[in-house]
């Protein structure tokens, strides 16, 4: 299969932030495509060797929340997050970056996903009762502009009420507008209709855990 290598020596920075860099790469003579991301030079995937490529950790990890309540159906937990590119809140599931320390764990994926789940929706995750598991190690997001990349976990929580459940522990810039806790026949709903009950459109990441809800894979 024929491709082009980038070597970090092809690679120009164009834009240097904390939290955005754009690069570009020198892919052929006289030919060039931009990179917009979190990661720095020597991180970037697009130099990466076949081996770190395939053993790279994810930016970021998003959740697919399942909660069990006494007496009720299992139900999807989501939330609105007011998205700044978008303007607006938009149905969303937990999630947020892998920090550095995260890395050094012995499932660095498990570990954000615990952390950010605690920091949006209030909970604790017992792992005595409750479970945390990969549903894929890193997806990327829109790779024709971006090499930002997603891990889906899956965390079902087996909870007595909700009591727990809060938006106070949102960090920096996050903004949140409440819960959606939904059930199989809300979901498909969603999914059919292409938008929340606002008519917003809602991201790829919520799209796939309606699915992965309404498939029964989580089971």
């Amino acid at each position: 299969m024929q491709g082009y290598n980038i070597s970090k020596e092809n690679v120009e920075t164009i834009l240097d932030k904390k939290f955005i860099r754009v690069f570009d790469l020198h892919y052929k003579e006289g030919a060039h495509y931009f990179d917009a991301t979190r990661r720095p030079l020597d991180n970037l995937v697009a130099v990466k060797s076949e081996e770190e490529f395939k053993t790279m950790l994810p930016d970021a990890v998003s959740c697919v929340v399942i909660v069990n309540l006494p007496g009720k159906e299992p139900q999807l937990l989501l939330s609105y997050e007011y998205r700044y590119p978008a303007g607006r809140f938009l149905l969303s599931v937990p999630a947020g970056l892998m920090d550095p320390s995260d890395k050094d764990e012995e499932n660095p994926i498990a570990t954000t996903a615990i952390r950010e789940i605690h920091e949006e929706t209030g909970i604790v995750v017992d792992q005595g009762r409750d479970s945390v598991s990969v549903i894929n190690p890193l997806l990327f997001s829109t790779p024709g502009m971006t090499d930002e990349s997603n891990a889906f976990a899956l965390v079902v929580l087996n909870l007595d009420n909700l009591d727990e459940l809060t938006q106070d522990g949102a960090e920096g810039q996050e903004c949140f507008n409440g819960f959606e806790l939904i059930g199989q026949d809300k979901a498909r709903e969603l999914l059919k209709k292409g938008v929340d009950d606002n008519g917003h459109f809602y991201s790829v990441y919520t799209w796939g855990a309606l699915m992965y809800f309404v498939s029964d894979m989580w089971k």
